[in-house]
């Protein structure tokens, strides 16, 4: 039995928690580790307020099954405003569904109208996420070397306790000694 795709649309702030349970699974995955809910539903909240970002979701009936969060960035070798992926997530079960087209689809459509002249994406560690780089890749994106970071302040996603048991540096803060 096919199913039908999903509705794809702009998710409001009151559609946080939907944004963070789907974020929350890819850190999950993406990590190997759990992280806190609590933490990433505050942090979509926070993010999702910004003007220089909007998340969009597919919805299958009443289920997020997916979210893209889209950030506006600048830059002179972009010739001003661009767009940049900063998280793509589609749940298990819907994966190879269309989906995450759809969702790049919708966020595409945005950014020209929003006279953006490029979409920027970051893969994740090659060799593991080799689909994903090959998806991206039939989306029409083109590699342009590695993504490199410097953390400048500790993000706490997991619980403290099951951090200070894998880092006992870690000051009463929440910044690694």
């Amino acid at each position: 039995m096919m199913r039908e795709a999903p509705e794809v649309r702009e998710a409001g702030l009151s559609e946080a928690s939907d944004v963070a349970g789907l974020i929350t699974a890819l850190l999950t995955e993406l990590d190997g580790v759990p992280v806190d809910p609590a933490v990433v539903a505050a942090n979509a909240e926070t993010v999702l307020a910004l003007p220089s970002v909007t998340a969009f979701l597919a919805v299958a009936g009443d289920e997020a099954v997916g979210v893209l969060v889209l950030n506006e960035c600048a830059a002179i070798y972009a010739g001003g405003v661009f767009g940049e992926v900063s998280e793509l997530y589609v749940s298990p079960d819907w994966r190879s569904a269309g989906v995450a087209r759809l969702l790049m689809e919708t966020a595409q459509a945005s950014g020209r109208e929003r006279g953006w002249k490029r979409l920027e994406v970051g893969a994740p560690p090659q060799p593991d996420w080799a689909r994903t780089l090959a998806f991206y890749q039939r989306e029409g994106f083109e590699e342009v070397g590695p993504r490199l970071r410097r953390v400048l302040l500790a993000l706490i996603l997991r619980r403290r306790s099951d951090l200070c048991e894998w880092n006992p540096g870690m000051s009463p803060g929440g910044v690694n000694m």
